[in-house]
């Protein structure tokens, strides 16, 4: 180990840098993201009825193809008087891709196209209220991209084509498919460039320096990159799925965690400065010291979550691999290319503000967060329990939860899909923009007859339609009278799912709808206490001790519950709100443990080094003194960089910002300031149990249940 700091931080450190950087940029560019095409399933819980039904969709020749349904409004109620004309749109716009919809047969309660336009290409059918009329289309659609420029074609030719006095939009499967893609473009960069000049500007304020957050923000941005091209790679080589939204999580998370390491780091060296004049002795006890805090930290955060490989949800699981891989990268580039870089350059990188030898180290300082410490230790056991009486309120908002967002409720700005399907809904059944969906494998299209007239009598079902089986796959089209989203709607699918054969599978928009919110229940079950046990042994390993991890999981737990609690009251109270999406929980939860733990690994790892020399009711003040601002540096900062999701276009993501945002401030601002360093007061040298930390410098460890200890060793 000792001759890897050395090549690290010696004066040999430049090739270090230089070579670590240019295979770095050279793995950026000449390899770069990988990329692949989004599939339905991917957001589908696996195993689960809808996802089975849609697997054997894409089976079908036609497996790219998405329904569109293109909606034609009037203010009055001529709209009858227009349809040849509509047709004759809908025959002049229609872009390359875009085919009539297959035919069909004539289930309970369908009409076939209205008097006059039954020859047409694309038939229109209208509304009994006169107002509105639509066509149904199919888009031959393999990739999110593709739907996305089709439906944009689409939408310029109807603008520019339809009679005056008539407003056209496009919405269905199709089109919401090409409106998500849509609000994706450029929102990566967009994220990137946000949190890059959010980090900037915190790296600024907290080094005071017009020079030295050039050299973290540009190692950690590189390593950004570096994650994304090898998280991709690897996602690609173990078949697991990944999206837009996998890369701009994975992106502020790399920046987050990633600076906070060079945070960490850059202030234990420029404590050692004050120490010593060689700034490569100096750089090489910064290293060897905060690489066990750093390395504590990356362990949790890449324990923590590797668990998301569990869900049935496989961009969830995406998500997980990449995020690890994103950490690791981000561990690499802390511990190896920083040091390196900053120890080329002499004590004036730190201008004006230069650190010399013989000033007052951290620990010794009179700095507000010892004087803090040192008000808690007065009365540790008062502010314990006003702490924990504190996060307990916020808590409370826990037991309003209301998961499931509808469908419209999805997006931050509303896209033209959701609110076409709206008015869709106002003069046709609600369900007609996404039916549920019945899929078998059967070539007796006598037996899809009979499976819709068996549908046709469930409660809350106003059409079924027949699709004329193909490869031995037949469908069975089915539209409620419910709006999409709601409980009416999710009545009517489990009614369904009751009344058909057990191979018949009941998928489409609420059908998954409902199976989401099951996988999404099933996931916090199986992943949440895992993710706390994990995060514990991991600790146990690195401190050697049963009740310190405890501890540090039980408060970083209690953090996460009322940063939950909180966030619903700012939801609805606040940004308006009407649910949380069903996933938000548990990745909130993820990360706030992994990553809220960290800021406990740093003053606990301090604490423990203090302790050998002081005590450890002493050390722990000592610890707080030396770490307080770096680690409310890198809370603020993670905090912020998380907040930064807030301009992506899901509202899932803004969600989940936001509450990690919270979180990481309750655990700098309060856990770690207050709460921890009480705890530990109170418990004094019995926090390290089983581990014996004495204050004469020697580590010892109780070898049997008599009592009996080991010889002390060196500390």
């Amino acid at each position: 180990m000792s001759r890897i700091i050395e090549a690290i931080t010696g004066r040999r450190s430049w090739i270090v840098a230089v070579v670590g950087l240019l295979l770095g940029l050279l793995v950026i560019l000449g390899v770069g993201p990988a990329e692949r095409s989004p599939s339905p399933l991917d957001s589908l819980p696996a195993g689960f009825e809808s996802a089975q039904g849609q697997e054997l969709l894409e089976r079908l020749p036609e497996e790219g193809n998405q329904t569109a349904i293109v909606l034609f409004t009037v203010e009055d109620q001529g709209i009858a008087e227009l349809l040849p004309d509509l047709a004759s749109v809908m025959e002049d716009v229609a872009p390359e891709g875009v085919e009539p919809p297959e035919a069909t047969g004539e289930g309970e309660g369908q009409s076939g196209p209205p008097e006059g336009v039954t020859d047409a290409t694309f038939p229109v059918i209208p509304a009994q209220d006169g107002t509105a009329a639509f066509s149904v289309i199919e888009i031959d659609a393999p990739t999110s991209s593709v739907a996305r420029d089709t439906v944009a074609e689409l939408r310029a030719g109807l603008t520019d084509a339809v009679p005056d006095g008539v407003t056209a939009q496009v919405t269905g499967p199709a089109a919401i498919s090409a409106d998500l893609a849509s609000v994706f473009d450029g929102a990566n960069f967009t994220l990137l460039a946000a949190t890059a000049s959010v980090v900037a500007i915190l790296l600024i304020l907290t080094y005071r320096s017009p020079i030295l957050w050039i050299l973290p923000l540009g190692v950690v941005g590189i390593g950004d990159q570096l994650a994304t091209t090898a998280a991709t790679h690897a996602l690609k080589t173990f078949g697991v799925p990944w999206d837009d939204s996998t890369v701009g999580i994975l992106s502020v998370l790399v920046f987050g965690a990633g600076t906070n390491y060079a945070l960490l780091l850059i202030s234990r060296y420029r404590d050692e400065l004050r120490q010593r004049e060689s700034r490569h002795e100096a750089m090489a006890v910064a290293l060897r010291r905060a690489a066990e805090a750093i390395t504590a930290s990356a362990s949790t955060v890449a324990v923590g979550v590797l668990t998301l490989l569990l869900s049935v949800f496989p961009s969830t699981r995406g998500l997980g691999l990449a995020s690890a891989v994103g950490i690791l990268v981000a561990m690499l580039m802390g511990l190896i290319i920083l040091p390196s870089v900053l120890v080329n350059f002499g004590r004036w990188i730190f201008w004006p503000k230069v650190p010399r030898q013989g000033e007052q180290g951290l620990a010794e300082s009179r700095s507000v967060w010892r004087r803090i410490g040192d008000t808690v230790a007065r009365r540790p056991v008062a502010w314990i329990l006003a702490t924990f009486v504190l996060l307990g309120a916020m808590t409370a908002g826990l037991f309003q939860y209301q998961t499931g967002l509808a469908p419209e409720d999805q997006f931050i700005d509303t896209p033209e899909a959701i609110t076409a399907s709206q008015r869709l809904g106002e003069s046709f059944p609600a369900g007609a923009s996404d039916p549920v969906i019945l899929v078998t494998k059967t070539e007796d299209e006598a037996g899809l007859e009979e499976l819709s007239e068996t549908v046709s009598d469930v409660a809350g079902v106003e059409q079924a339609t027949v699709i004329a089986p193909e490869s031995g796959i037949g469908q069975v089209q089915v539209v409620l009278d419910a709006e999409p989203g709601s409980d009416e709607s999710k009545e009517a699918v489990l009614a369904i799912r009751d009344a058909v054969p057990d191979d018949v599978y009941v998928t489409g928009g609420d059908a998954s709808a409902l199976d989401e919110g099951e996988g999404n229940v099933q996931d916090r079950w199986l992943i949440m206490p895992l993710i706390l046990v994990l995060i514990f042994v991991v600790l146990v390993g690195l401190l050697r001790s049963v009740l310190a991890p405890l501890v540090l999981v039980l408060t970083t737990v209690a953090t996460s519950a009322a940063a939950l609690g909180v966030s619903w009251w700012l939801f609805t109270g606040v940004l308006g709100f009407n649910a949380i999406d069903a996933s938000m929980p548990l990745l909130a939860f993820l990360f706030l443990v992994a990553l809220g733990v960290d800021y406990n690994i740093f003053l606990i790892t301090r604490t423990l080094e203090e302790a050998v020399e002081h005590g450890t009711r002493d050390g722990v003040l000592r610890a707080l003194g030396a770490t307080g601002g770096v680690i409310t540096s890198a809370g603020i900062l993670l905090a912020a960089v998380f907040a930064v999701l807030g301009v992506l276009p899901l509202v899932v993501l803004a969600q989940i910002g936001v509450v990690i945002c919270i979180g990481v401030l309750l655990d700098t601002l309060v856990v770690r300031t207050v709460l921890t360093p009480a705890i530990v007061r109170v418990l004094g040298e019995h926090f390290w149990w089983p581990r014996r930390v004495d204050s004469a410098g020697r580590h010892r460890e109780d070898d049997d249940a008599e009592g009996r200890s080991l010889e002390p060793v060196s500390g």
